[in-house]
């Protein structure tokens, strides 16, 4: 039995059934998620075959370390951008053995700003052939419990679309 609601948890087995299917392996890149998408991965009996690893770099610096997000392009636009979600995801591939990753960074609430408000989150997927999708999320200031999971089905929704595309 899931630990996730049950439309997460039948969401998630999609995703590891396709990637059996297309013998793709993914990788998660969290920031505003804290390691929730690879969870809801993870939750999925014999997710071990197609999940390498997640990568939870919540701060700055952990994004600059460990994915290789660029310092300018962090200086320039900040944590919660496109640009930032598309190096997440570009660097949780090449650190790491799958041949897809998605990628979150976002402000689940509460706070945000006029130009970055709350429940504003970019997902990125990219694979080892160089596609790179976005997604920004607006899901409204609905409370960081509700933006949190809202973005989880979203990042799954996004790495099934990928697996259309040739890996």
């Amino acid at each position: 039995m899931s630990i996730l609601p049950s439309p997460i948890s039948e969401l998630a087995q999609h995703v590891i059934r396709a990637a059996k299917e297309q013998g793709i392996i993914i990788a998660t890149a969290e920031s505003c998620t804290g390691g929730l998408i690879g969870g809801a991965l993870t939750d999925i009996s014999g997710s071990s075959a197609v999940f390498d690893r997640g990568f939870i770099t919540y701060t700055n610096k952990a994004k600059m370390q460990v994915l290789g997000v660029k310092a300018d392009t962090l200086r320039a636009v900040g944590a919660v951008d496109e640009k930032t979600a598309r190096e997440m995801a570009c660097g949780a591939v090449a650190k790491s053995a799958a041949s897809l990753s998605v990628a979150v960074t976002g402000i689940a609430g509460p706070g945000g700003s006029d130009h970055k408000p709350a429940g504003r989150v970019h997902l990125a997927t990219a694979n080892r052939s160089g596609d790179i999708n976005h997604r920004q999320m607006d899901y409204g200031d609905i409370g960081r419990d509700q933006t949190r999971l809202a973005t989880i089905v979203t990042a799954l929704e996004m790495l099934l679309e990928a697996m259309t595309v040739k890996q």
